[in-house]
């Protein structure tokens, strides 16, 4: 039993130690230093959204070892060895979709016109406050466009 609340203790650290803190408002280290376009807009429209977590198969890994572990001390022998593995998958897929919950997070689109009149929609996390008629600047670089106030 302690082995398992040790095992346990140590996949929740590991899983929750890869949960992202990047927002709206933060850089990546490649995305420093690096010019980009900057086209001016109104807002039309913001709308809540959620943008899903990660699945970077931590989770599933976590889950998997801890359901392994726990399943393994269940009966003997075969019994034993095959409640190890239902264990592990069961809690493979419980540490995927606790991995994909815990890095989900609030998000908004953001719908703006740019002053040539097109309109473009873009989704990125709620860290800054918008609403219809401010103007705004569109940051975009490779592919990758955020709002910014």
């Amino acid at each position: 039993m302690g082995k398992g609340i040790v095992v346990s203790a140590a996949a929740a650290v590991l899983l929750f130690g890869c949960v992202s803190q990047k927002t709206g408002d933060v850089y990546t280290r490649d995305e420093a230093l690096r010019e980009q376009s900057v086209r001016r807009a109104t807002v039309e429209s913001v709308r809540p959204v959620k943008i899903e977590g990660t699945r970077s198969g931590v989770g599933a890994v976590a889950g998997g070892a801890v359901g392994g572990i726990a399943g393994s001390t269940v009966g003997t022998g075969k019994t034993s060895n095959v409640a190890a593995v239902v264990g592990a998958v069961g809690g493979g897929l419980a540490g995927q979709a606790l991995e994909e919950g815990a890095t989900r997070k609030n998000g908004v689109e953001i719908t703006v016109r740019l002053d040539n009149g097109e309109m473009r929609a873009i989704v990125q996390d709620d860290s800054d406050k918008f609403f219809a008629g401010q103007k705004v600047r569109l940051l975009t670089h490779n592919g990758i466009t955020r709002v910014s106030p």
